[in-house]
């Protein structure tokens, strides 16, 4: 799971299709089917059920487990946004260079 994949979700389960939430997001039908098709087949049980056909009834729903792991993925994103505004974090990030240093001509002996 990660950011395209969630949005892929989210635009499954507000516009009811595979086709429609592609296009929203500015993916092709295929892409957007292969990345459905990974999601299904990745969990313990599809995360989009699908009606082929063309009648009224045909789309695409984000099922019972698509929604749990949808809202548990955006949970861990906010907390990673928290924990990136953190102290520790900013600790980390004053004690990083810009750059790495050169390289040394010499190998280490050993």
């Amino acid at each position: 799971m990660g950011p395209g994949k969630a949005d892929l979700l989210e635009a499954i389960a507000r516009d009811g299709s595979i086709s429609a939430a592609g296009r929203a997001l500015g993916m092709s039908y295929r892409r957007a089917w292969l990345l459905v098709d990974t999601m299904n087949r990745c969990w313990d049980g599809p995360l989009v059920a699908t009606v082929p056909g063309g009648s009224a009834r045909s789309g695409a729903a984000v099922t019972p487990l698509g929604q749990d792991v949808l809202a548990r993925y955006r949970a861990l994103q906010r907390a990673a946004t928290q924990a990136a505004a953190g102290a520790d974090w900013q600790a980390l990030a004053g004690l990083l260079r810009e750059a790495p240093r050169l390289r040394s001509r010499e190998i280490p002996a050993g």
